[in-house]
């Protein structure tokens, strides 16, 4: 594993605020910009854990994408496969499917082009309108989940 792949960003103060208004909206019933609170149990104790993330809609296909990188969420969610999203009191279970840094260039874009002001910061200068060599470089260092029904 090199840095890219192993990389992880800690929250900041202002994530961490952002976070929590974003994640008390989305409790509340609010998706702001498709925001979702992303339920996964632990790896280790199996207790529910939740997040707020960014459920992005690309070519018909729904995408989970860690700005920040191997985070809490994405190793749990490699471990246990599903998870659920939530919007107030609506609970959607999922099965998640992690995609080959080789195809995230196309879901990456799109992920920047809606929340770049959001997450812009995590990308390293790396924005919607760059190559894809240069998403492609980036790409191990920043997961990308298929989000699919549970069967």
């Amino acid at each position: 594993m090199n840095n890219t792949e192993s990389r992880y960003v800690q929250p900041g103060r202002a994530t961490a605020v952002f976070n929590r208004v974003i994640g008390g909206l989305t409790r509340a019933g609010v998706s702001v910009w498709g925001s979702r609170i992303l339920r996964v149990r632990g790896r280790k104790t199996g207790e529910w854990r939740t997040t707020p993330v960014n459920l992005l809609t690309h070519d018909g296909v729904r995408y989970l994408v860690a700005p920040r990188g191997q985070t809490h969420w994405v190793r749990n969610l490699r471990v246990q496969g599903t998870g659920e999203l939530v919007v107030g009191k609506r609970v959607e279970p999922f099965r998640a499917t992690e995609i080959a840094d080789a195809d995230k260039a196309a879901v990456l874009r799109a992920y920047l082009r809606r929340w770049k002001f959001e997450v812009g910061v995590f990308f390293d200068g790396v924005g919607p309108d760059a190559s894809d060599e240069e998403l492609l470089r980036v790409a191990p260092g920043h997961p990308v989940f298929r989000v699919g029904p549970t069967e």
